[in-house]
């Protein structure tokens, strides 16, 4: 199950990934918002980014104007590694390389289109399992316990 959420301002890309979702036969759960009146991502990436960090999703896609306001709001849960995305190779890697439980894109930044290929790529890669993106990521995971 993939957590989604969006402000406003990402409305649109978050219906189209919804529909593109649908047509591969995954299963989301929609954390809103579900119109475009002025909102605030927090109130909706929060919520996405807890279910993920739960168990409840396995991962989550959340989108705003820029993307920036989503990512921040999701990597303050503890146990997210959500990435900024903005082309195909940074979903590729962010997979393989920091195993991103949550991808963000920027609605005013990449096109449907593109972001659309962004989603499929970064579902559709695994994490490497190399050691040394494990101990990179122990690494970054321990900083939550400081």
């Amino acid at each position: 199950m993939i957590a989604l959420a969006c402000d406003h301002g990402a409305f649109d890309l978050k219906q189209a990934i919804m529909k593109h979702l649908e047509a591969r036969g995954l299963a989301y759960k929609d954390f809103g918002c579900y119109d475009k009146s002025s909102c605030d991502y927090p109130d909706f990436a929060a919520p996405a980014a807890k279910a993920v960090a739960s168990g409840e999703c396995d991962r989550g896609i959340v989108v705003c104007t820029t993307g920036i306001g989503v990512s921040i709001t999701a990597n303050k849960v503890k146990g997210i590694r959500c990435a900024l995305l903005s082309d195909v190779m940074s979903a590729r890697l962010t997979r393989e390389h920091n195993d991103t439980n949550m991808m963000a894109i920027g609605a005013g930044v990449t096109g449907e289109m593109l972001a659309l290929e962004i989603v499929d790529t970064w579902l559709d890669t695994e994490f490497s399992h190399a050691a040394r993106h494990q101990r990179r990521i122990d690494k970054m995971m321990a900083l939550e316990t400081e």
